[in-house]
C-alpha cells in the first residue's frame, strides 16, 4: 500500500529551464532524474502524438524506480506547418531554422505527463502560437553569434535574447520556455500532490531553499 502522505516530486528531465520553472512555481524538487529513452520520431507521426508519447515514456521510465513519488516528464517541439524543429545542435541547423521561422507564425507544443505514487498517469497538451519578426541578415548573424540557440527547440530562447525577435505570442509564455506552469500545477494537484511553497517573510516571496528567492 502506497503512503498517502508522500509529496515527493521527481523531475524526469535534464532541462535546466524546466527545473527553474518548477522552482519559480514554488515546487520542491526532490530529485532530477533524466530519462534515457529513444526519442526518435516514428514515420508519419504527428507532432502532437510525438510529444505526448515522449512525455509519457520519460515519466514511465523513471517511475519504475521512483514508485513512492510524483514523477513529472515533459517534451516540447516547435512546428511550422507540418515541419518539426527539434533541438538545435550546430550553427548551420540554427541558421536554417531561424531563416524558416523568420516572419512566420509557428506553434510551440508541450506535453506534460505525471504519474502518482498510486500509479495513476495523467497527461496534458499545451499549445502556444508565436510570431517571429522578419529577420534581417544582420540580425540573423548577430543572434547566431550569441550561441543562445544551442540545445533550443527551433533555435531560439524566448526567455533570453531571442525574446527581442518575437512580435507576439498567443497562449502560455512558460510553455514556450519549456514547461506550462498553470497546467503543470493543475495536473500535479489533480493527482493529489500538494502545492506548498515556503514563504520568505524577509522579501515577501517564496524561498524554495534551492537557490531561487524573490
Amino acid at each position: 500500500m502506497k503512503n498517502p502522505s508522500v509529496n515527493r516530486l521527481v523531475l524526469a528531465s535534464a532541462s535546466l529551464q524546466r527545473k527553474q520553472l518548477l522552482l519559480q512555481m514554488g515546487a520542491k524538487i526532490d530529485l532530477v532524474s533524466p530519462a534515457n529513452i529513444d526519442e526518435s520520431l516514428h514515420s508519419n507521426e504527428p507532432p502532437k502524438y510525438y510529444v505526448n508519447r515522449m512525455a509519457k515514456e520519460k515519466t514511465l521510465a523513471i517511475s519504475r524506480f521512483e514508485q513512492e513519488s510524483y514523477v513529472l516528464g515533459a517534451d516540447t517541439v516547435v512546428i511550422a506547418g507540418t515541419k518539426i524543429f527539434p533541438k538545435t545542435e550546430n550553427n548551420e541547423t540554427a541558421k536554417e531554422y531561424l531563416q524558416q521561422l523568420s516572419g512566420r507564425r509557428h506553434q510551440v507544443i508541450t506535453s506534460i505527463a505525471v504519474i502518482s505514487p498510486f500509479g495513476k498517469l495523467s497527461s496534458r497538451l499545451v499549445i502556444t502560437r508565436v510570431k517571429f519578426k522578419r529577420l534581417s541578415n544582420a540580425e540573423l548573424k548577430t543572434y547566431l553569434n550569441t550561441n543562445e540557440w544551442k540545445g533550443r527547440a527551433g533555435g531560439y530562447a524566448i526567455q533570453g535574447i531571442g525574446g527581442s525577435l518575437i512580435e507576439w505570442i498567443n497562449g502560455s509564455y512558460s510553455n514556450v520556455v519549456g514547461l506550462p506552469l498553470y497546467e503543470t500545477k493543475c495536473t500535479l494537484e489533480g493527482l493529489g500532490w500538494r502545492w506548498s511553497p515556503k514563504i520568505d517573510s524577509s522579501f515577501g516571496g517564496y524561498d524554495s531553499k534551492q537557490g531561487m528567492k524573490s
